[in-house]
């Protein structure tokens, strides 16, 4: 792990507790989605808040610094699936990495229709 990666990793701890404060969850929630997978390689579960925007069941997530940046690679090709918890509710799906031409990442989280939310 490089320094870039602790710090994120470090920053990540702190934005994932404060989902939990009242207050700040709340606010949070509107930008942030807290995405849990499993890693490809490793098989350990992870959980990484990130910022999204939302339209309909699908979530789009863009990936600042890639190259800097390792989780989004668990979703490339035919991606895998994903739960995302979104204003403190779970909700599971599909999610699929896209690099484009320029070398923008983005991720793609299309959630199931059939789950309901889980507090």
């Amino acid at each position: 792990m490089n320094t870039f990666q602790k710090i994120a990793a470090a920053v990540n701890k702190i934005v994932l507790a404060s989902t939990h404060i009242p207050v700040l969850g709340k606010y949070a929630s509107k930008s942030m989605v807290v995405l849990t997978y499993t890693g490809r390689k490793s098989g350990k579960t992870f959980t990484l808040p990130v910022s999204f925007t939302q339209s309909g069941n699908e979530l789009t997530i863009r990936v600042a610094l890639p190259d800097k940046k390792n989780w989004w690679r668990n979703f490339r090709n035919e991606g895998a699936p994903v739960t995302a918890t979104l204003n403190g509710c779970g909700r599971t799906g599909h999610a699929v990495s896209h690099r484009d031409a320029r070398g923008r990442v983005t991720v793609t989280v299309t959630l199931d229709p059939e789950n309901r939310p889980t507090h």
